[in-house]
């Protein structure tokens, strides 16, 4: 479990995070947003005891970072991907990590193989490969020592689709097992699909934290079907909020579950099911962070709705 409790950080004049508190609990993946220059990548050095806090505490199973014994073995980190020694293979990187937990090398080849990294990929020097690649080695150093806790630092950076459908798969499995998971992202998409709470920071402070159906709405579905005029009037009679989908067929305010169950109900044929995202992740992240943007940014709109926590600016929970 992670714990930041009324975390600051100062360089000087200039407060890079004012009195950040928030949890991340087991078996949750926790999405961390903000603009750049939020305080995202200092809160993570402070956790990871890269970075000394000005006051306020972060820790890990109730510990600070450095108070961990063998801390790799309990929290694993990618922070930046570029951080590799460019001279070395990424086989000769994670045995040297292996060697420092204690672990046989036969650990390295499984994480080699979790990650997509062929023989012939792991003996090439990094300094050789594209960011998706360091980006799955540094995963796979992350995940070397079994840890319970992952924390991750934009680990979908330079991934291809099929890059990114992976990682989501192995973050959400780590997470079904009784792993905790922080992890920063630009990528709202993203973070709306595989995230179980979601934290948004702006200008250093905590604007708004809470499951991710109060930050983002319930998904939605979108389906075709064979009759879909006979759909729409099954899915109208049982209640189910429903319009023309933006490209084609219909988007219901529900989910797959009670959409299928209407429409075999009613003897339907469909032809297409699935979860679509509302879209509410980033209107309510664009609101929150207006200020905090760079560049020309529209009127936020009206504030986000009930059950999203944020700070008001005495620091305390509004």
């Amino acid at each position: 479990m992670i714990v930041v409790e009324r975390l600051t950080k100062r360089y000087g004049p200039f407060v890079a995070v004012d009195d950040v508190s928030f949890a991340c609990h087991p078996g949750q993946v926790v999405g961390f947003l903000g603009p750049n220059g939020a305080g995202k990548s200092t809160t993570l050095r402070v956790l990871t005891g890269l970075t000394p806090a000005t006051s306020g505490s972060a820790t890990i199973g109730g510990y600070a970072y450095r108070d961990i014994p063998n801390p790799a073995m309990q929290v694993g980190t990618l922070l930046d991907a570029s951080a590799f020694h460019s001279g070395r293979s990424a086989r000769e990187t994670l045995r040297l990590s292996a060697q420092m937990m204690g672990l046989p090398n036969s650990r390295v080849e499984e994480m080699l193989d979790l990650v997509g990294l062929a023989a012939s990929e792991a003996g090439r020097r990094v300094a050789n490969y594209s960011l998706g690649m360091r980006q799955r080695l540094g995963v796979a150093n992350a995940l070397l020592g079994d840890p319970s806790v992952l924390i991750l630092d934009e680990p979908v950076n330079g991934l291809d689709p099929a890059g990114i459908h992976w990682m989501r798969g192995v973050l959400r499995g780590f997470a079904d097992a009784g792993g905790t998971v922080l992890l920063s992202s630009h990528l709202l998409h993203e973070i709306e699909l595989i995230a179980d709470h979601i934290i948004v920071i702006g200008g250093g402070r905590v604007m708004a934290q809470g499951t991710k159906e109060a930050l983002a709405g319930t998904p939605g579905t979108h389906v075709r079907a064979v009759d879909e005029a006979a759909l729409v009037g099954a899915l109208t009679a049982a209640g189910l909020p429903c319009r023309p989908g933006p490209v084609g067929g219909v988007a219901v305010d529900a989910s797959t579950r009670q959409v299928g169950e209407v429409a075999a109900a009613a003897g339907l044929v469909l032809t297409e099911l699935g979860s679509s995202s509302t879209g509410g992740l980033e209107q309510t992240y664009l609101q929150l962070t207006a200020a905090a943007q760079r560049g020309p940014m529209r009127q936020p709109g009206p504030p986000p709705g009930p059950g999203i926590v944020g700070q008001n600016s005495s620091g305390g929970m509004a």
